[in-house]
C-alpha cells in the first residue's frame, strides 16, 4: 500500500485482567477490534487505557485471559515477535540520528537490504506528508517542529510494516491547532493505509472526531464500546454520560408523563420511575425568557464565560448549578433555560453510582 506491505488483521482481547500490587488495572476486559478500522480508548488517568495498549503490544504480561492476532494467540508472545509497532506520546526518537535514520532503525534491526531500506523509509515519509522528503530526511529531531517530529515517530511506526498500529496519547504533547490539524491527518492516513489501529487518548473530542469506533473505560473496566456516534447519543450510565460532554448533574424523580426537578415540572414519557439522576448537558441547552411552565426551568445566572467561540453560563437552579452553553453574553439575573427533554439523560437512583 502505497510502497508499504500493511497487513490488516483482527485483534481481541478475551477476559484479559492484570493487578499491579493492590490495584487491578485490568478486570476482566473482553474486547473486538475489526480488522482495518480505528478504535479509541477513551477515559480518565488510571482507567487501564495504556495497560490494555501495552498488554496488546506485549509489553505487560498479563495475569489472566488471552490476545489474538487474527486465529493466532499472542498471549506470550515477546513483543519483537508480535507485529506491533507504538507511536509514543513523547515521540521517543533517537535526538542524535538524522530522521531518515530514526526511521530506518527498525529495518536495519531486521537486517533489512540497504535498497530496500531507502525505499520504505522514503515511501513513509512521503505518506505522512512531512514535506520535501530528501531535505527533511537529513534533518535531526531537533531541527523539526513537534508536529514534524510526530509524523516521523509515525513513518517509524509504519515503516516495519506491522500487523497493528498502537498509538499512546500521540498528540498531547502539541498545541492545541496543531493538534487538532494532526488528528484530521492521523484520520485520513490510517483510512489510506488500512491498518488496524488502537488509538489511546483522555481526549473525548479527540476520540469522536477520529474512531470508527470508542471504547469508553473505567476503573480497569470496559463502561461501553460502540460507534462514535452512538456512545455520545446514548450512554449507558451517568459516568459514560458525564464524562462524553460537559454536564450538569441534577436530582429528580420521575412519575408517569413527569419529570420533577426541584420545585419545577418536565413532561417525560422515558422508562425511568421513581428517583432518578438527570445529566443535562451544556450544548443542548438554551438560555431565553419565560415562556411558559412545562418547557425548561426558571434559574439565576450567576456568572459567564468566554470561551472563544462560545459562552458557558451558569445558571442556579435551586441547590443546583447548571452550565448551559450559548453564542452571547446574557446579563445576570433571572433566566429560563430552554430543555429538550429528549436529550436528557435520566438513569434510576440504583444506577448513579457507576
Amino acid at each position: 500500500m502505497i510502497g508499504l506491505g500493511l497487513a490488516v488483521m483482527p485483534v481481541a482481547v478475551e477476559r484479559v485482567s492484570k493487578r499491579y500490587g493492590a490495584v487491578q488495572a485490568l478486570r476482566d476486559v473482553s474486547l473486538g477490534f475489526d480488522a482495518g478500522t480505528l478504535t479509541a480508548v477513551l477515559g480518565p488517568s488510571g482507567c487501564g487505557k495504556t495497560t490494555l495498549l501495552r498488554s496488546i503490544a506485549g509489553f505487560v504480561a498479563v495475569d489472566a485471559g488471552a490476545i489474538r492476532f487474527g486465529v493466532e494467540d499472542v498471549t506470550r508472545v515477546p513483543p519483537q515477535r508480535r507485529g506491533t509497532a507504538m507511536v509514543f506520546q513523547s515521540y521517543a526518537l533517537w535526538p542524535h540520528m538524522t530522521v531518515f535514520d530514526n526511521v530506518a532503525y527498525g529495518l536495519r534491526r531486521q537486517r533489512v537490504p540497504r535498497e530496500e531500506i531507502r525505499t520504505r523509509v522514503r515511501a513513509a515519509l512521503a505518506l505522512v506528508e512531512i514535506g520535501e522528503v530528501d531535505e527533511v530526511a537529513r534533518r535531526k529531531p531537533g531541527a523539526l517542529s513537534g508536529g514534524q517530529q510526530q509524523r516521523v515517530a509515525v513513518a517509524r511506526a509504519l515503516v516495519v510494516e506491522p500487523r497493528v498500529l498502537l498509538l499512546d496519547e500521540p498528540l498531547s504533547n502539541l498545541d492545541a491547532k496543531v493538534r487538532q490539524r494532526l488528528r484530521v491527518e492521523v484520520r485520513r492516513l490510517q483510512r489510506r493505509v488500512g491498518i488496524t489501529t488502537i488509538y489511546v487518548t483522555h481526549d473525548q473530542e479527540e476520540a469522536l472526531a477520529i474512531a470508527d469506533t470508542v471504547v469508553l473505560m473505567n476503573a480497569g473496566t470496559v463502561v461501553q464500546a460502540g460507534p462514535a456516534e452512538d456512545v455520545y447519543r446514548r450512554p449507558a450510565n451517568p459516568f459514560a454520560a458525564d464524562f462524553l460532554g460537559v454536564g450538569s448533574r441534577l436530582d429528580g424523580r420521575v412519575e408517569p408523563g413527569t419529570l420533577h426537578l426541584g420545585d419545577q415540572r418536565l413532561p417525560y414519557q422515558g422508562p425511568a420511575r421513581g428517583p432518578v439522576l438527570v445529566i443535562a448537558r451544556s450544548a443542548d441547552l438554551a438560555l431565553g425568557t419565560e415562556s411558559g411552565a412545562g418547557t425548561g426551568l426558571a434559574g439565576q445566572l450567576e456568572d459567564s464565560l468566554f470561551l472563544g467561540a462560545y459562552y458557558r453560563h451558569y445558571v442556579r437552579v435551586g441547590d443546583a448549578v447548571v452550565m448551559v452553553d450559548g453564542p452571547s453574553p446574557v446579563p445576570a439575573g433571572p433566566v429560563w433555560i430552554t430543555v429538550p427533554v429528549e436529550k436528557l439523560q435520566v438513569y434510576e437512583s440504583r444506577d448513579t453510582s457507576t
